[in-house]
């Protein structure tokens, strides 16, 4: 069934550079576009085949790739393509094909000409998509999904040395899987072969089991290209096998990231990775800034940039660790350091504190929480050092509260459900925010289901969360103005953090929890909740249109700071703004009240 003219012409609106344009211009263009629903797996077209016009996705995913059949980039709703063959001699540059089930439209090449001869916005934006680029990494849009070898070699756990070592002269590999069926269960390189069974003089016949990489690091198919480069850099490992519920789907080497130069964080993940002291560490996040200016100078997403800046937070945390257990001695049993805030829902930007507990095993005694406790007291510190400044409301693993054991932690998570006073309130919002970060998972998986499942069933628990998350409003006044800050340092700005971020944040949370979703980064929740019926399609895109713009324009905001020499915050003055931007960014704190208000409601399914 074909999109009515008003919705395309609502779509237009919030896509840049047809936002630019005057209401008439739009309601001239649509009628031009054509629309065109195309199954997955379908050939829009191949390089050097003559373009019908540019294309703008409405719904659905499409993977571009060069002339050497590479895939570059994988583009999602609002993404057009095809520009840049229709600014050279009209033939295409690169070749397109659906991911997902697809719609599309298409404004023809005569269309489009008149568009950029007779709009300086839409000429500047798509003269800037087709400029000649410096050669970059984009591993920060790869999927691993589209990077992985889908059928890796694979041998049951039963198989000998030589049987591996032949398996992968044959095949010209350098590593294969160890499997029980679909579960993987390890991994052998020729690394391996040489240093354990060469070097090591162990006999040919020795079961693979006894020199593989018992349960190695994973990644899922839905993590980007950078999370493999960084993983790789810092364990120094060539191999990572992506794995789904434990199941091997494929596998990603060196090899494959060769035609990817790495990303500045990766460079920043490596020195971080090899720093023998905090101190070393702190010289590699003072870098951070001029990072973040450079992922947003170069146009990258905010999801993308906060992730960035987010992995370097992650590797400092593990390096930390690491050198604890070197000073401290291995740790007497089992634990897991975790994230929670803007570090664990892998929303960090140039400014962050830190927020962090420890799980500790139920068998510690009272000496090895004493062990845990030094253990937290160097990591913090050192992330003080790196800066990563002290959290002011001491959520901390310094904080005994937040060093326990795994029972403790359950008795918690059960008066919090069972008991929601406003503190309780408070406490779970952050908690249910926890990401792993080093140590055993396991200690936490079972907890997080059980707690959501809990949490979940409780309506009364629901209900006091649903009011916490109004706490935080969108900064709006009267008569279509912007609610400012009335006094202080901050005078006549806006909070883009508490009251542009945060609401939607919190927002995303309460979702998470009414579905059971263990998603915790925001948008992912907002996309999860839309897919589990707990947000509607409509509200959930208009929620995430607005979270973008918030997000966006806060990097932004941060990123200009950054050039002009000054520490970057959240605090942004309305009268720096076009009044485009003011009345775009006021759209999006309207969809935000909105749903809040909807929420409030008890409708929190928003058409």
């Amino acid at each position: 069934m074909p999109i009515a003219p008003e919705e395309l012409h609502r779509f237009l609106t919030g896509v840049h550079p047809y936002d630019t344009l005057e209401y008439s211009d739009i309601d001239g263009l649509v009628p031009q576009f054509v629309q065109r629903r195309l199954p997955a797996g379908t050939e829009i077209y191949h390089v050097g085949e003559p373009l019908d016009g540019l294309y703008l996705i409405h719904s659905g995913q499409v993977e571009i790739r060069d002339d050497n059949d590479v895939t570059v980039s994988l583009l999602g709703p609002r993404n057009s393509f095809g520009e840049r063959g229709l600014a050279r001699d009209g033939l295409a540059a690169t070749s397109a094909r659906t991911v997902d089930d697809t719609l599309l439209f298409l404004l023809p090449v005569y269309a489009f000409r008149a568009l950029i001869a007779e709009s300086p916005a839409a000429r500047r934006f798509f003269d800037r998509s087709r400029a000649p680029r410096p050669q970059k990494n984009d591993l920060a849009h790869s999927r691993v999904e589209t990077l992985m070898a889908a059928n890796p070699l694979t041998l049951a756990p039963s198989a000998t040395v030589r049987q591996a070592a032949a398996l992968m002269a044959e095949r010209h590999a350098s590593s294969v899987c160890i499997t029980d069926g679909p579960l993987l269960k390890g991994i052998l390189t020729i690394r391996d072969v040489s240093g354990k069974v060469v070097g090591g003089g162990l006999a040919f016949d020795t079961p693979v089991t006894q020199i593989m990489s018992a349960d190695p690091v994973t990644l899922p198919p839905s993590a980007i290209g950078s999370d493999v480069l960084h993983m790789m850099m810092e364990r120094n490992i060539g191999h990572v096998p992506v794995a789904e519920a434990g199941k091997l789907v494929g596998i990603v080497t060196q090899t494959d990231l060769t035609r990817f130069q790495a990303v500045s964080s990766a460079g920043l993940v490596s020195e971080i990775a090899r720093a023998t002291s905090a101190e070393q560490m702190a010289e590699v996040t003072a870098r951070i800034p001029q990072l973040l200016l450079q992922l947003v100078a170069a146009g990258n997403r905010h999801e993308v940039v906060t992730r960035l800046i987010t992995d370097i937070t992650d590797t400092v945390t593990r390096r930390l660790l690491a050198l604890g257990e070197a000073k401290l001695g291995p740790a007497p049993v089992p634990y897991l350091w975790l994230a929670c805030g803007s570090q664990g829902r892998q929303e960090q930007t140039g400014v962050s504190d830190q927020d962090n507990c420890l799980f500790i095993d139920n068998a510690a005694s009272d000496d090895d929480m004493a062990y845990f406790a030094q253990l937290a007291q160097f990591v913090c510190a050192g992330l003080d050092r790196a800066g990563y400044f002290l959290c002011p409301g001491d959520m901390m693993a310094t904080n005994p509260q937040w060093c326990a054991r795994v029972g403790t932690w359950r008795q918690y998570f059960t008066r919090w459900i069972t008991k929601p006073d406003p503190m309780a309130q408070m406490l779970a919002s952050v908690m249910f925010d926890l990401r792993p970060i080093g140590g055993t998972k396991s200690l936490y998986e079972d907890l997080q289901a059980e707690t959501l499942e809990a949490a979940s069933k409780n309506s009364i628990f629901v209900s006091h969360m649903i009011a916490n998350s109004l706490k935080h409003t969108p900064p709006l006044g009267l008569l279509r103005g912007f609610a400012t800050i009335r006094s202080g340092e901050h005078k006549n700005t806006l909070d883009l953090k508490h009251n542009g971020v945060v609401p939607v944040v919190d927002l995303a949370r309460v979702y998470a929890l009414q579905g059971r979703l263990p998603e915790v980064n925001t948008r992912a929740r907002l996309d999860a909740a839309v897919a589990a019926g707990k947000l509607s399609g409509s509200g959930g895109q208009d929620l995430l249109d607005a979270y973008d713009l918030i997000a966006e324009t806060r990097l932004e905001h941060q990123a200009e700071q950054v050039r002009r020499g000054s520490a970057p915050d959240n605090y942004l003055a309305p009268s720096s703004l076009s009044d485009f931007e003011r009345s775009h960014l006021r759209d999006a704190f309207v969809v935000i009240k909105s749903l809040q208000s909807a929420l409030g409601h008890g409708r929190g399914m928003l058409g």
